[in-house]
């Protein structure tokens, strides 16, 4: 299989929508995901865990992640890494947008 060789603007991927989170998956394989996340403001993800490392990238706005209770403020141009099987949560701030990626190993 191959794959359609174009040059895009991340941020663009995923749109902002009112009150809600949009999500876009660019990657998907068994090895692991690559997700965009378009969080309108005061949305967020509740307190979850994950079986693998992920690798929040945000590239706009301003998030705030909880990873085992301890707050983290991110904003464009930060990252942050959630260890596997530890609790988090996620709230924006602002409207902000973020790439996800989680390699399974």
């Amino acid at each position: 299989m191959t794959h359609e060789m174009t040059v895009k603007k991340l941020a663009e991927i995923a749109a902002y929508q009112e009150g809600s989170v949009v999500s876009s998956t660019i990657i998907n394989k068994l090895t692991g995901t690559v997700t965009l996340f378009a969080f309108d403001k005061d949305q967020g993800l509740s307190e979850h865990t994950a079986a693998y490392d992920a690798l929040v990238q945000v590239l706009e706005g301003e998030a705030e992640i909880t990873v085992s209770g301890k707050p983290f403020q991110l904003g464009q141009g930060e990252m942050l890494i959630m260890p596997a099987n530890e609790p988090h949560a996620l709230r924006a701030v602002t409207r902000f947008k973020m790439m996800l990626t989680m390699i399974k190993s």
